[in-house]
This record gives structure tokens, C-alpha cells and sequence, in this order.
């Protein structure tokens, strides 16, 4: 199984509170979230293909001595969203995958959930977060998505996304189909996630979700998330003396 982690980006929404840097490099406990983030996807027994693009260096650095590390660089990435830079990931697309974005932190706890699921294509939600959040799905009772997005209605939501996403092998001929037909399309602003929306969209594919409710997570948009997970490994950290 391989584990693709999306650190193209700029993060231009917290850009102003950090120093240039990839939000995927910010450290927690002393440690950059991406290398924490390698590190739990490789205890899994997971080969690692991290997307860079901006500050490519930094994120290197920050993965500095881990084995087992290949690299894609989205050289577009200052016009281009997650859909290009996992274009340039295609050639190590050839079993299954995590696809996750690199500035999400996440526990063993919600890994283990994502690859228990039996269902693919799965992406991880939280269904206690509907007041707010920056993405948003409405399921079926089993978890099916059925409208998704960043503006939709709140009396429509069901959950937010995580950040991260199951995608078995048996189905990445089509996915794999479907993101060059919108690459040749010129949707480069696109997030990745997109593909397999299409795929609900035309109602090809069901695309489900499981629930990490109870579990903690973040996706670092601004600087009260990066502040949060701070809080959460401190507390974690006490709790454990």
C-alpha cells in the first residue's frame, strides 16, 4: 500500500501568522508535521510519495534521514491546486492508496478507521463538526456522499471532511481515467478530491465516508487550527505523566 501526501501548496490563508514556510513543515512538539505524518503512515506499512512545490527544500529538509521516500514537484504549483500536483504523482499510483492532504494532523486512532473500512473509494469525515468547518458532504444513512461543498447549505450538511481519503487499487484505472480527462480539460485549479466527485456527480460511483467522530484532527487553514492541535499534543503530553 502507498500513501500519497499533497505538500505543494502555498497556504496563502495562514501565510501572514507563519514564516515562509509550508504549513506541512510547521513543527508539533518539535517535530514537522509532515515527518510525524510519514512516520504514522510507514508504521503502517505504507511506501510514502510526497508531492512538493513550494518551498520544496523545506519539506525535504523537514524529511531529512526517513527512508522509503519518494518524491513528485509540481513545478505549476503557484497556478495549479492538489488535482495537478497529484497528476505528477500518476506514474506510483499502482496500488492501494491513501491520498491526504500534507497539512492535515491526524491520530493512529483515525488511519486505522480509514483502513478498516472495507468500502473504496472512503474518505474520512467528522459528523460532530456541521456548524463550521471548510468542507462539507451530505450522506445517505450509509455513508454515501451526496452533495458536497465548501458552501453548502447548513441544514444540508451532514459532516466535514478530514483531509484524507482510501482509494483501492481495483478502481485507479478509472480514477486514473477520469483525472487526465480533466487535466487535457484544463481544470488545474481543481482540488483532487474533485475526481471523485465527478464520479458521484454523473452517478458512476458511490463514494462513501467514514466517520472519526471522538477522534482528534485538523487541518491547518489558519493559525487557530496550527494552535489547536499545539493545545491538543500539550494536553495529550500532560495527560500521559
Amino acid at each position: 500500500m502507498k500513501a500519497i501526501l499533497l505538500a505543494a501548496g502555498r497556504g496563502t490563508r495562514i501565510a501572514r501568522n507563519v514564516e515562509m514556510v509550508p504549513k506541512s513543515t510547521l513543527p508539533i512538539d518539535g517535530e514537522p508535521l509532515i515527518r510525524r505524518s510519514v512516520a504514522l503512515l510507514q508504521k503502517a506499512g505504507m511506501q510514502c510519495i510526497v508531492c512538493t512545490g513550494y518551498k520544496e527544500e523545506k519539506v525535504k529538509e523537514a524529511l531529512e534521514g526517513m527512508e522509503k521516500i519518494t518524491y513528485c514537484y509540481n513545478p505549476f504549483f503557484d497556478v495549479t491546486n492538489s488535482l495537478a500536483s497529484l497528476w505528477f504523482a500518476r506514474e506510483e499510483m499502482d496500488d492501494d492508496l491513501i491520498i491526504m492532504n500534507a497539512d492535515v494532523f491526524f491520530t493512529e486512532e483515525i488511519l486505522t478507521a480509514l483502513l478498516k473500512d472495507k468500502r473504496s473509494p472512503v474518505m474520512a469525515i467528522d459528523r460532530s463538526r456541521v456548524q463550521e468547518g471548510d468542507y462539507f458532504f451530505k450522506t445517505a444513512w450509509n455513508g454515501r456522499i451526496e452533495k458536497y461543498g465548501k458552501g453548502l447549505p447548513i441544514e444540508l450538511r451532514s459532516c466535514e471532511y478530514v483531509g484524507m481519503a482510501k482509494v483501492e487499487k481495483s478502481f485507479l484505472p478509472l480514477f486514473k481515467k477520469r483525472m487526465e480527462e480533466m487535466i487535457r480539460s484544463q481544470q488545474h485549479s481543481a482540488w483532487w478530491e474533485n475526481v471523485l466527485y465527478s464520479f458521484t456527480d454523473q452517478k458512476e460511483q458511490d463514494i462513501y465516508t467514514v466517520d472519526v467522530d471522538g477522534k482528534f484532527w485538523a487541518e491547518i487553514d489558519y493559525f487557530d487550527d496550527y494552535e489547536r492541535i499545539i493545545d491538543y499534543v500539550a494536553h495529550t503530553r500532560e495527560s500521559r505523566k
